[in-house]
C-alpha cells in the first residue's frame, strides 16, 4: 500500500469513528504494520497543527477533533443552526408547552387552532419535550412538558430565567365584544 493512500485511509477512518481508535485497530483495518500506522498518525498530527481540525492522542488511542481555540465559534454556530432549524410552528408549540405544562395535545391544538401531532413528534425526537404523565380524564391523554435539553438548547440555567408571560388584560374593545356576544 502506498504511504499516501495509507494516510488518506487512516484520516477517513478517524473522521467517521464515533470513538477514539487505537493504532492496533487501525493496523487491522488498513492491513498495515503498527509501526507504519503510528508513523502515518505522527505525520497526520503534524499536518493538522495549524488547521481547524486536530488529531489528538491519549495513550495508544487517536481521535479527530476540532481545534479547541475554535470552540467559542463552533458553539455559536451550532446554537444558531439549531435555533434556525425550529420552524415558527414548532417554536409556537414549544412556547405553549413551556408556559402551560403539563399540557395535552388537544389543549395545544385548541390554542393553536391546527393539528400539532407532527410538531410534537419532532420536538420529542429532538429531546426538547417529554411525556410527563397522563391526564386523569377520559382516554387518559398524554401530558407534555419541557426537558433539561430544552433549557440547554436555549442557554437557560433553569425555568426561573424564562420571560414572564401574562395574558393581556381585557380592554374596552374586549368588553364591547363580550357584551355584543351576550346580546345575541
Amino acid at each position: 500500500m502506498k504511504n499516501k493512500d495509507l494516510k488518506k485511509i487512516i484520516e477517513s477512518i478517524l473522521l467517521v469513528a464515533e470513538k477514539p481508535v487505537s493504532a492496533k485497530e487501525l493496523s487491522r483495518s488498513v492491513e498495515a504494520m503498527i509501526s507504519e500506522v503510528q508513523d502515518t498518525l505522527a505525520n497526520l498530527i503534524k499536518d493538522y497543527e495549524k488547521r481547524g481540525i486536530k488529531i489528538i492522542r491519549k495513550g495508544d488511542y487517536y481521535s479527530m477533533v476540532t481545534d479547541p481555540e475554535c470552540a467559542e465559534y463552533i458553539a455559536r454556530f451550532l446554537n444558531e443552526e439549531l435555533r434556525h432549524d425550529l420552524s415558527g410552528a414548532a417554536l409556537e408549540t414549544l412556547s405553549i408547552i413551556t408556559y402551560k405544562q403539563p399540557v395535552t395535545r388537544v389543549e395545544i391544538e385548541g390554542i393553536r387552532g391546527v393539528a400539532s401531532d407532527q410538531i410534537l413528534r419532532n420536538l420529542l425526537i429532538r429531546g426538547l419535550i417529554q411525556e410527563v404523565g397522563r391526564k386523569e380524564s377520559p382516554g387518559r391523554p398524554i401530558l407534555y412538558g419541557t426537558t433539561m435539553e430544552f433549557l440547554q438548547y436555549f442557554g437557560l440555567e433553569g425555568e426561573h430565567q424564562l420571560p414572564v408571560f401574562e395574558l393581556p388584560k381585557k380592554t374596552d374593545l374586549f368588553n364591547d365584544i363580550d357584551t355584543i356576544q351576550e346580546q345575541k
